[in-house]
């Protein structure tokens, strides 16, 4: 028979009459006041022994742990500081990284720049050179190939007229 079944079998009544009807009966006797003197001299001897020094206990623990916790607080406020302070150096290290790597790169450009021109005047002055040997050198060309051409016309002259031409 399941649990409703049961449950539906049951003869309903009023409330009225179930109350009426007698309950639980309680006698007061002796006992009652041997169970009361027994419950209060435990409680003497147990509240000294027990209950005041688990109380304690708990209390303490309490204290230990709140001060854990306001400890943890503390040095997650200083864990925050020092990163913010690590933060602020990276931002101040980088910054200066920053300023360092631009005036090297000016430097770099204004010293190239110095190394273009000195290599653009050395040039300048090679070619200069280049060319003013090279007009010496057509100079003592001409000089040589004139000495030679009359050389070579009295040869020719002399040659064509059969005598030798002044």
């Amino acid at each position: 028979m399941t649990a409703v079944n049961a449950i539906q079998g049951l003869p309903l009544r009023p409330l009225g009459t179930l109350l009426a009807s007698g309950g639980v009966v309680m006698d007061i006797d002796r006992t009652v006041l041997v169970q009361m003197a027994v419950f209060v001299l435990l409680m003497l001897v147990l509240s000294p022994l027990l209950f005041k020094p688990v109380l304690r206990l708990f209390e303490e623990r309490e204290r230990r742990t709140e001060g854990a916790r306001s400890a943890a607080r503390a040095m997650q406020e200083k864990a925050e500081e020092l990163l913010h302070r690590y933060e602020a150096k990276l931002d101040e290290v980088k910054r200066g990284a920053a300023a360092d790597r631009d005036r090297l790169r000016n430097e770099t450009l204004h010293l190239e720049a110095e190394i273009v021109e000195k290599a653009r005047q050395a040039n300048v002055r090679i070619v200069e050179q280049g060319r003013s040997q090279i007009q010496t050198e057509v100079a003592t060309i001409r000089r040589e190939l004139d000495a030679y051409s009359r050389k070579v016309a009295k040869e020719i002259g002399a040659r064509v007229l059969g005598r030798e031409v002044v």
